[in-house]
């Protein structure tokens, strides 16, 4: 998969340093990653919710802060939409 927008997760990753082993593992995951449908995310990432238009929540440091994602499977792209802390996320809308 090609991942668009890293500049957000580096941008977040420098106010919240205890989160960069973890995305850096999630990117590298992502990249090799071959998704042809959700149940390929869903094996993986099994606490991953996923929304309509192809958007995907990702936990990450368990339930520590969350990733917005669109997928677009056709295209092989996942594109970061937003990332925050929990308790940011409880205040985005979709």
């Amino acid at each position: 998969m090609k991942v668009v927008g890293r500049k957000n997760l580096d941008s977040f990753a420098r106010k919240h340093a205890d989160i960069r082993s973890q995305i850096d593992a999630w990117l590298s995951e992502v990249e090799e990653a071959d998704w042809q449908a959700p149940n390929d995310i869903k094996r993986r990432y099994s606490h991953a919710s996923f929304l309509a238009n192809n958007r995907v929540i990702f936990n990450l440091k368990g339930n520590k802060y969350r990733l917005d994602t669109k997928v677009t499977f056709k295209n092989q792209v996942v594109l970061i939409m937003r990332i925050g802390t929990h308790e940011e996320y409880s205040t985005w809308k979709f």
